[in-house]
């Protein structure tokens, strides 16, 4: 009896200890140090990785059926624009090969305004992206032709619910990523709507109309609240920054002195070479955005070619530094620019304040601000490698949300914003369940060479120049429509794409879940 208890006190306090131990040694978000904030420009996530296996692409399962039958996929065509079918659904934009391959690169598809997202969105039928934008929109891009973004996407984690924060253009959506709100009416910087509001891309002094896109902006920014609290932040960008810095687009930025901590940290130019610098020197502080040049940026007609470029070098920089054991990159886009997305965003209910408004430009009465259609989103750390799918609903201020949460793990105090919308802060994910702090894999998966982007060495580097990139002056965009009489190949109308199984354009595989799983 007396070797039994003996032998039981002994495995208890071996389990105890192996408890305890485990808690210890047991990943938490303090392992992270720092945080670096990427994001590019105009690309939806079918059209780049609609054909990936794993993900909510066209072999949805859950495809919205609207109530003329027709699926999401198969978007109503005009007979202004064919008489040979009456829909069209998601076509390859290199199907004919040859030439198209490197045309399609500097390809425009439709317009990505307020106007033409709600359009698209259509108060949730999703189902006008050809006959109101372009047939264009619904053109995708397979592996072979971005082999770059889908070995970052599925080396680490890809997400497949990110949503624009705005249906709507660049500004707003950037404004969101920077400070949390557009400040819409029902909001808690503009509660009873008689602040400012930003829905489209306006940078002229003044307002559009009363309270729609007056510039400059006024309300707190995201950043302030880091400063306030004794975060370390910077901004990189090179002089050349497509105009997507929005911090700079604020009252506070714009008057503040040269010695303040918004202009050293918020406007100045160190260019992308320093943040390559500092992520090799081990020095980066805790957060980084990353504002790269417009001809990198993916945005019609800059080539996502020239973006893989950025992003790659951008990862190696990451992956390489003595730092990467504790640094999450987020790589994201801003917003769709024109390319269609075929799952309906998810929105806030009917008449939620700060999510729902009056259209201020009068075409469709009552409508939600946002979140909008789906993104490119990746998340590159060693708690997010292998390969897997982040299901949560997020967008924008997902990010901003995680930022928080890792701050307050760090003991900082006061980094929440006050001006996010509250629906957004219930109902977006922090990104908090794409990570496992328990089984952080440190090894780094291959990702396919880029061709550097093209330069002309007789064009002179100039700080005030529109193509005054530290990094060179890149002329793929021009060269690309110099060489090529038209970027859009024909649009393959006829009944063979119209009864087109859109679940056959996928890739055969699957990828693990990470977080809570959404419709799809």
């Amino acid at each position: 009896m007396i070797m039994s208890w003996i032998s039981y006190l002994e495995v208890t306090i071996f389990f105890a200890l192996a408890v305890s131990l485990s808690v210890v040694s047991a990943g938490s978000l303090q392992d992270i140090k720092h945080v670096v904030l990427f994001m590019q420009e105009n690309r939806a996530f079918d059209h780049y990785f609609g054909t990936m296996p794993g993900v909510r692409g066209f072999a949805d399962p859950n495809v919205q059926v609207n109530p003329d039958g027709r699926t999401t996929f198969q978007q109503p065509v005009t007979k202004q624009q064919t008489n040979k079918a009456d829909q069209l659904t998601p076509w390859y934009i290199n199907y004919l090969g040859g030439e198209w391959l490197e045309a399609t690169q500097c390809m425009g598809a439709g317009d990505w305004g307020w106007e033409h997202m709600h359009a698209a969105y259509n108060g949730g039928l999703t189902n006008q992206w050809a006959a109101t934008n372009t047939p264009y929109s619904i053109g995708f891009f397979k592996r072979s032709d971005i082999p770059v973004h889908f070995d970052i996407a599925e080396g680490w984690t890809v997400g497949d619910m990110y949503q624009e924060s705005i249906l709507g253009s660049t500004d707003p959506n950037r404004i969101i990523w920077m400070s949390g709100t557009v400040n819409n009416p029902g909001t808690p910087s503009n509660p009873d709507g008689d602040g400012n509001m930003i829905l489209d891309n306006y940078a002229s002094p003044g307002c559009e109309k009363p309270h729609l896109n007056c510039y400059p902006f006024t309300w707190k920014t995201i950043p302030e609240y880091w400063t306030d609290a004794g975060v370390s932040w910077q901004v990189y960008q090179d002089v050349d920054n497509f105009q997507d810095n929005m911090l700079a687009y604020f009252t506070q930025y714009q008057k503040a002195g040269k010695k303040s901590p918004l202009t050293k940290h918020g406007k100045a130019y160190l260019g992308l070479q320093q943040f390559y610098d500092d992520a090799a020197n081990g020095t980066l502080p805790e957060i980084s955005y990353i504002v790269g040049p417009a001809e990198l940026s993916e945005h019609y007609p800059y080539l996502p070619s020239d973006g893989a470029w950025l992003q790659k070098k951008v990862v190696d920089a990451v992956t390489s530094s003595p730092l990467y054991n504790e640094t999450v990159l987020i790589i994201s886009y801003d917003e769709v620019g024109g390319y269609a997305d075929h799952v309906t965003p998810y929105t806030a209910p009917k008449d939620t304040p700060g999510e729902w408004i009056h259209d201020p430009y009068e075409m469709v009465g009552n409508t939600p601000v946002g979140p909008g259609f789906r993104l490119p989103f990746s998340i590159i750390s060693p708690w997010t490698r292998g390969g897997h799918v982040f299901t949560e609903h997020a967008d924008h201020n997902s990010q901003n949300l995680f930022v928080e949460e890792w701050l307050t793990a760090h003991g900082y105090q006061n980094i929440r914003s006050k001006e996010m919308p509250p629906w957004r802060r219930e109902h977006m994910s922090n990104l908090l369940g794409a990570f496992d702090f328990d089984h952080p894999d440190y090894s780094i998966p291959p990702i396919t060479d880029s061709i550097p982007p093209l330069t002309d060495p007789t064009i002179p580097i100039s700080h005030d120049s529109p193509l005054g990139s530290l990094d060179g002056n890149y002329i793929g965009a021009a060269y690309c429509q110099a060489m090529h009489k038209t970027s859009q190949p024909p649009v393959p109308y006829g009944p063979a794409n119209a009864a087109f199984d859109t679940s056959l354009l996928a890739e055969e595989g699957f990828k693990r879940v990470r977080g809570a799983l959404t419709e799809g």
